[in-house]
């Protein structure tokens, strides 16, 4: 069954359980609680609609008996964590590989499935304040590097540029949900609007996902790193690529630096990363992360 037009804020989340049926049930389970629970909200009156969320509950039933023995289904705590984890091992991913100069479709594809998994840890609660910031961020990294490239232009690393970008947004293009100057506005929070496929960011030509469609084969077990998305007219400019730091590249401690307690902030997020990294026994991230930590605390700098 196709999604009924009312529901078509909820289409990514959908797409990413989608993707994620063989690879991670658990992720493709709270994706789709999160769109019912989302939908019901919207429009779960019309006749249309009514039908496509009930179909999306009897899915998560036969869903929840098929992974009854699965503690991130049965119980909260662990599902929360679960979600979240794998939402900020993808937001690592793409992070470190933005900051590393490594621009390419992936990590734009990373960038905004976390985003989407943020959204889904409202099934839990209220999401606290470093998961807002952490989407907004994403949010806008995906569509910043996006229009870059799509432009031939290389991509700022970091949080460059975010600023400006709002405050252009906030004076010219409030609350902006369709065809504009801006490209960030409607990605402040909350689901993504229309045009942000329309943009580039869904699964390419063809009708949204509906209980039912089919994605094509998926891997099983968890994956190295985003899964693949094909984005037409993109090129990466020449030089955007660049290496990753080492661990030569850290400057060897030193002493007398004065550290701000946003610095000891940083430095504690950075360590906090990759103990997430660790869970999943990505040593890569844990060391990258590791490497910033030390690095902010033996020179002052990022």
């Amino acid at each position: 069954m196709a999604l009924p037009a009312p529901l078509r804020a909820v289409q990514h989340h959908l797409r990413t359980a989608q993707e994620h049926e063989k690879r991670d049930p658990v992720v493709a389970y709270y994706c789709r609680l999160y769109a019912m629970q989302t939908g019901m909200k919207l429009d779960s009156k019309t006749p249309e609609c009514r039908q496509f969320l009930v179909k999306l509950m009897d899915q998560l039933e036969t869903m929840k008996k098929e992974l009854k023995n699965e503690e991130s289904i049965t119980q909260e705590v662990v599902g929360n964590a679960h979600i979240e984890n794998y939402a900020l091992k993808m937001f690592l991913y793409a992070d470190n590989e933005d900051r590393s100069g490594r621009f390419h479709k992936n990590m734009i594809k990373s960038f905004y499935t976390a985003s989407l998994l943020i959204d889904v840890l409202a099934v839990f609660g209220e999401l606290t304040e470093e998961n807002i910031q952490h989407r907004k961020y994403a949010r806008w990294k995906a569509a910043n590097i996006h229009n870059c490239l799509k432009n031939g232009e290389t991509p700022q690393s970091g949080p460059s540029g975010m600023e400006d970008e709002e405050e252009a947004d906030e004076e010219g293009a409030s609350g902006f949900s369709g065809p504009g100057p801006s490209h960030y506005g409607s990605f402040r929070g909350g689901a993504p609007s229309e045009n942000y496929e329309d943009q580039g960011f869904g699964a390419g030509p063809g009708p949204g996902p509906g209980i039912g469609f089919s994605p094509g084969p998926s891997p099983s077990g968890p994956p190295s790193g985003p899964p693949s998305i094909n984005y037409n007219n993109i090129q990466v400019p020449p030089g955007a690529h660049a290496p990753a730091n080492t661990p030569a590249d850290l400057p060897p401690p030193s002493g007398g630096v004065q550290l701000s307690a946003d610095d000891f902030t940083r430095a504690q997020k950075y360590c906090k990363y990759a103990g997430s990294a660790l869970q999943y026994e990505d040593v890569s991230t844990a060391i990258q992360n590791l490497q910033k930590a030390l690095k902010l605390l033996t020179t002052g700098k990022e």
